[in-house]
């Protein structure tokens, strides 16, 4: 079967669609033939140079990653595609996508499928379906619209045990690094903790799930022999194991691979020898969670590491040379502005320089997370009773501590700080 994922991010540039070639990499494997788009910000095409592209390629069914924020677009090229192409199909995935109730198919009625759970396993659950001419009755891990117009959910997948059980999307040719300023790496999902802003745990339990050293180091290799050498690891926890990223890192080392990589970890697993260790193979910018510096905040997050511990690692990565960007959000539950500002006053006393990540941004609610099933007792007052089913509450609210107004001033003083403007922000 010929399928076509596309990532379509029209607020950024184009970056590596890993999720989608890790998708592409295993119906491949299967015999299928696939191809992968990213559209950005910058992206030159055209409504008629998509038509023209869908009628020469013929796609039997397409895939979208999906977030809040590029529905909207999802949508449009959805309606194009069926127009061009009325017998394809369409489906959705991606962590918006995934915790969608189940109504939200009828009100996308260019949408034939929802995917919930593992998207390696899912989406060949669905091309399997195609093939067999079944894909009106329940499939695993997939919402679909019947005929009579009922949502129906197949039974969940199981997950894999070891990621090594899906092939590398680089190895097969389905993602080429070649093309890419900067390729994204993704070794590891999941998380061991359980940040009640966050959709990981309800996404993937609360383990984590990896490649193995050997696997990431072929990946590694491959990418960095064939690419620029530029790397960012979108693993949720790079150092969650000491000893499996010890292995990598001395692997990179041991095998005399020229890398440039971002990673993101938690504060409570840098030590000064990981560091240490972490910028001889090739690490030049640490990012860690904070979210808030305020004691009247942080303990209701359930992050469980005080904002000491993450200003101390802050703090020794930048003396080692490294670059720090220091993840945090405002309008959290319990918080004030002046609670707001504390963090804003922390980041700077810490020495961190404020462009991308560093660039506080406003909570927003999303499905799949804690704080979305119980944001009314979290004191969250969504501004708009009109939301449609596939769209979650995101940015629209004001707080039982904090009115819009103030949410505005917050977002303008952290902006008045921002080394860019606030122009760069990466979420």
């Amino acid at each position: 079967m010929r399928v076509l994922l596309i990532d379509i991010n029209p607020f950024m540039p184009p970056v590596t669609p890993i999720s989608l070639g890790n998708l592409g990499a295993v119906l491949k494997a299967s015999g299928h033939e696939v191809e992968v788009v990213s559209l950005g910000s910058n992206s030159m095409f055209s409504p008629d140079g998509v038509a023209s592209y869908l009628k020469q390629y013929e796609p039997r069914l397409i895939g979208f990653s999906t977030y809040q924020r590029n529905i909207p677009h999802v949508r449009a090229l959805a309606q194009l595609a069926k127009k061009v192409l009325p017998e394809c199909r369409v489906v959705l995935g991606g962590p918006q996508a995934t915790f969608m109730p189940d109504a939200a198919v009828s009100a996308l009625r260019e949408i034939d499928f929802l995917s919930r759970g593992e998207g390696e396993v899912v989406i060949r659950n669905i091309v399997e379906a195609m093939e067999h001419g079944v894909e009106g009755q329940p499939i695993p891990g997939v919402t679909i619209r019947t005929a009579g117009g009922e949502c129906i959910t197949g039974p969940p997948v199981e997950v894999a045990r070891e990621l090594d059980e899906y092939p590398s999307p680089w190895l097969t040719g389905v993602l080429d690094p070649t093309a890419l300023e900067e390729s994204i790496i993704l070794t590891s999902r999941g998380c061991p903790n359980n940040c009640c802003f966050c959709y990981t745990p309800a996404a993937f339990g609360p383990g984590t799930c990896s490649q193995s050293v050997e696997r990431v180091l072929e990946d590694l290799a491959y990418v960095s022999q064939n690419g620029t050498g530029h790397l960012w690891f979108a693993d949720p926890n790079f150092s969650y194991s000491e000893t499996r990223v010890v292995e990598v890192l001395e692997g990179i080392l041991e095998r005399g691979l020229t890398v440039n990589m971002w990673i993101e970890t938690r504060a409570d697993m840098l030590t000064p020898a990981l560091i240490d260790l972490m910028k001889r193979a090739g690490v030049h910018s640490i990012a860690m969670g904070l979210e808030s510096a305020s004691p009247n905040v942080y303990p209701a997050l359930n992050k469980g590491i005080e904002p000491e511990r993450i200003g101390h690692a802050a703090r020794t990565a930048l003396a080692s040379g490294l670059d720090v960007e220091l993840f945090s959000q405002f309008a959290l539950p319990n918080e004030t502005k002046e609670d707001a500002l504390q963090t804003l006053q922390f980041v700077k006393e810490c020495g961190v320089k404020i462009p991308g990540n560093s660039n506080a941004q406003q909570m927003h609610l999303y499905f799949g997370t804690d704080l979305y099933a119980n944001y009314r007792e979290r004191g969250i007052k969504p501004l708009r009773n009109d939301l449609v089913p596939y769209l979650a509450i995101g940015g629209a609210f004001e707080t039982d501590w904090m009115s819009s107004e103030e949410i505005k001033q917050v977002e303008s003083a952290w902006r008045a700080e921002s080394v860019d403007g606030g122009k760069r922000v990466v979420s």
